[in-house]
């Protein structure tokens, strides 16, 4: 089956994209999308906040289309949420960035680039439509980030996406049950331990292998080449963000610059006096502090915070249309998609990333013509109501 026909074939939501994911990919590949931190409480409780949230919709409305397009960082976009920045997204489906990339800029919406990546910046920018974001971690050292800084503005990028909440790497305990561990480093016979959850998805593996097999990163060019794939999480330790960083940053790119992982008024404050164009409410998908609150429940306080001065975006739990419109509702920007694109990619590569795209631009159509509101610039927090212990604002940023 291809895979068109794969997606096609009885996808009405993400939930079905994430069932046919869990289906082609081996287990360890699944559970790095699917997985968060430790007991994975922060994970769930994103998607649960957005179930505590009730519309309130208005009557005897007849519209037309409604208008999805917002603006952000000054670049306008078709549609109201962004793709977010994954990293070893070619484990998912081979070449996986280019073809994520790709989607997006067919529908007219943002893509963001890891660091961690396994496709080049240049190879991204070659084969797809902007707008394109760069997410930046420091592995490596100030001067690899420098060089790839200056690659992402050579070829095009518009804004720099500076992670601020991995001072480590967060203990994803589905993983190492996996074998990552052993699957990266271990000896031959270790690995042999761990080879079923690959032999029973054939077609992924051979995809994986012609792809080039386990990769290393391109875009993290180091005084050996391209930095490993087990280096990761020791490079992450050696390599913290700060707010001090974002000066040289700055001059570095020369454009706009978002911080990701802004979860208190307190960061919100620091953000702004270094000087960042906009933020990320996010805890990192679950996926590294559990415990974290869901980061629709402090939006109100980053914005409070912020008070119109930056934009504020908000990721963590998407999994319909009707969650970006509640953001939305309650004063975000736009907001980023993950794993919901993730789990599109794995299932079907390109056609996949397209269906989570097209549900989620359908199911935020809908849920706009029932709410009785023309366009997404014109939602407010008087279209939701939210459970009374919730330290709510009524003051939407746009």
């Amino acid at each position: 089956m291809s895979d068109a026909g794969l997606v096609r074939h009885d996808v009405l939501n993400i939930a079905d994209l994430r069932r046919l994911a869990k289906a082609r990919v081996p287990r360890i590949v699944f559970d790095y999308i699917d997985g968060g931190a430790e007991d994975e409480v922060t994970l769930g409780a994103n998607t649960r906040a957005y179930e505590e949230i009730a519309f309130r919709p208005r009557g005897a409305t007849a519209l037309p289309e409604p208008d999805l397009s917002t603006t952000v960082l000054g670049t306008r976009l078709a549609l109201p949420f962004i793709l977010a920045p994954l990293g070893s997204t070619r484990l998912f489906h081979a070449r996986g960035e280019v073809l994520a990339a790709r989607a997006a800029g067919r529908a007219g919406t943002a893509y963001t680039l890891s660091t961690l990546a396994g496709s080049t910046i240049e190879d991204v920018r070659a084969d797809s439509r902007g707008p394109w974001w760069y997410q930046l971690y420091l592995v490596g050292g100030r001067d690899v980030a420098r060089r790839a800084i200056a690659r992402a503005r050579a070829a095009g990028y518009s804004a720099l996406l500076v992670t601020i909440d991995t001072a480590v790497a967060g203990m994803r305990e589905r993983d190492l049950r996996d074998g990552v561990k052993e699957l990266l480093g271990g000896s031959l016979l270790e690995k042999m331990r761990f080879s079923p959850q690959f032999l029973v998805r054939p077609r992924w593996l051979y995809e994986f292998l012609r792809d080039g097999g386990l990769m290393s990163f391109p875009n993290v060019v180091l005084a050996d080449g391209p930095m490993r794939y087990i280096d990761v999480g020791p490079a992450l330790e050696q390599s913290v963000v700060t707010w001090d960083d974002i000066g040289w940053i700055r001059e570095a790119w020369g454009g706009p610059i978002v911080v990701k992982g802004v979860l208190t008024a307190e960061d919100a404050r620091a953000a702004i006096a270094a000087g960042v164009d906009a933020m990320v409410v996010s805890n990192h998908g679950g996926r590294q502090l559990d415990g974290a609150p869901p980061t629709i429940r402090v939006l109100a306080e980053v914005l409070e915070e912020v008070n119109g001065r930056v934009e504020v975006l908000v990721d963590g739990g998407i999994r319909r249309g009707a969650d970006v419109v509640k953001a939305l509702c309650l004063g975000a920007r736009a907001v980023l998609v993950g794993r919901a694109y993730a789990y599109g990619l794995a299932a079907g590569g390109e056609a996949g990333v397209a269906r989570a795209i097209e549900i989620l631009r359908s199911e935020i159509v809908r849920t706009l013509r029932l709410l009785g509101c023309a366009a997404t610039r014109d939602l407010d927090a008087s279209y939701v109501a939210v459970p009374p212990s919730w330290t709510t604002s009524r003051r939407a940023v746009r």
